[in-house]
């Protein structure tokens, strides 16, 4: 199929590797020390992170990548997508790339692959090889009973959600996925066939009720994932748009009154997508916590 040109020249500024059996696209600038891997959210895709790439890699190495079921990755039909698995090919993929350490910088469903590596950290901040410096979260529902969910998201849970799934399509999608934005930062009908174009990507569509199966896995695992967030020594910084109706405000109250551990930032007029809507904003917030975590004298 014929991308649009922003999102080819994503495509070609990135490589494909198979891990236990997928093809997985990432992007890897290569450049400066310290790595921050860019998890992105669902129904999307790495590509997510264009509008604060060029930016964050001027002195740093970013990685990024579809998640299996996403972007330009491997949508097997009839696969059980699992938290720990995506987990476990992000891990396989540092692993084979050289890297030991890294910041998190998440947002939405890869805020859960956030959550899950801490719980697997515990005490400590390594998992297996990795050792993770920081995390960032966007927002996403990181207290389940805070989740507001959008009826896109009922009906796909539904048992009616293979069918919703293949009737699924760009209007749709557009519509869908404006409502989640603010008011004022709404994706043009450009940006949303740039979203839409890689959901199509070896039939996305069809596989949508399968990956949404992390909202059932969120409850399952909510003491696993909240716990270990809430009890983790790793720095902990969340950027919220307050605009969200998923996990704006409302889910920002509940975090300060839990997370007395991590720092907090404040986007009013920013919906859900912060790192889309407020690029600038999440710059500075991130870069502005990591250097006050370098600054802070080792104990």
């Amino acid at each position: 199929m014929n991308l649009p040109p922003r999102v080819a020249e994503w495509k070609a500024s990135g490589q494909f590797i198979e891990l236990s059996g997928h093809r997985l696209f990432y992007r890897d600038s290569r450049g400066g020390n310290d790595v921050i891997v860019c998890l992105h959210g669902f129904p999307t895709s790495s590509f997510d992170w264009l509008p604060v790439w060029a930016a964050l890699s001027e002195n740093h190495r970013l990685i990024a990548h579809d998640l299996l079921g996403f972007g330009l990755s491997d949508k097997p039909t009839g696969h059980d997508y699992t938290i720990a698995e995506q987990t476990d090919l992000l891990l396989a993929l540092l692993k084979t790339l050289g890297v030991e350490r890294a910041h998190l910088l998440s947002h939405d469903y890869g805020s859960i692959l956030a959550q899950e590596l801490m719980a697997r950290a515990g005490a400590g901040q390594a998992v297996g090889a990795l050792h993770i410096d920081s995390v960032t979260f966007l927002n996403g529902a990181l207290f389940p009973e805070m989740h507001r969910p959008r009826l896109a998201q009922s009906l796909l849970l539904s048992p009616l959600g293979w069918l919703v799934a293949r009737l699924f399509n760009e209007k749709k999608f557009g519509r869908s996925f404006s409502a989640i934005f603010a008011a004022d930062t709404r994706p043009t009908e450009k940006e949303i066939k740039e979203f839409w174009s890689l959901i199509e990507v070896n039939e996305g569509a069809r596989v949508m009720h399968r990956l949404i199966n992390y909202i059932r896995e969120r409850r399952q695992f909510r003491d696993r994932w909240v716990n270990g967030m809430i009890d983790s020594p790793i720095p902990t910084l969340l950027v919220n748009g307050l605009d969200d109706p998923v996990s704006g405000a409302h889910l920002l109250t509940h975090a300060r009154q839990h997370m007395s551990r991590a720092s907090f930032v404040e986007l009013p007029g920013i919906g859900h997508y912060p790192q889309v809507e407020a690029p600038e904003q999440v710059i500075d917030a991130f870069l502005d916590f990591v250097m006050a975590i370098r600054s802070k004298p080792m104990l």
